[in-house]
């Protein structure tokens, strides 16, 4: 898979479509996923609603996963820690791969809020466990990630 592909798959995802997300660095055990900050994703206080802070940080692993094991894969679990509410201009994920195995990859992922000024602030952190569904296919685009 490569950067085009990994954009398709995230352009398949009527959830991602409407949250705007798009993939901005894909490759070497590693991705990268944005959106812009609206009030529309805002829970009641003003931050982003944790949801999506949560739906970064799910589609991100398995994105980074794709990375090393291809098309074929689904989340199996993660776990996320909200750190601070999150702020900003931007929503950025970026995930890299801690373990590939033949059928499970494990991941990483921070999310953070970016501003105005470029400044980054840690938001959340979070691990996943990617489970590979078809290790030998070369599945369509809808197959990965989420």
């Amino acid at each position: 898979m490569d950067l085009d592909l990994a954009q398709k798959v995230l352009a398949e995802q009527p959830f991602s479509r409407l949250l705007g997300a798009r993939v901005t660095a894909f490759g070497d055990g590693e991705a990268t996923l944005e959106l812009d900050i609206r009030q529309d994703l805002f829970q009641q206080y003003g931050f982003v609603h944790g949801g999506v802070v949560s739906y970064a940080a799910d589609n991100t692993l398995t994105l980074a996963a794709a990375t090393v094991a291809g098309p074929g894969l689904i989340t199996s679990g993660f776990t996320i820690d909200y750190v601070r509410p999150a702020t900003g201009e931007i929503l950025r994920a970026h995930a890299q791969v801690v373990r590939a195995g033949r059928t499970r990859v494990v991941s990483r992922c921070d999310v953070s809020t970016v501003d105005a000024d470029g400044n980054q602030t840690l938001c959340a952190v979070a691990q996943g466990n990617i489970a590979v569904i078809d290790s030998k296919s070369q599945a369509g685009p809808a197959s990965t990630a989420g």
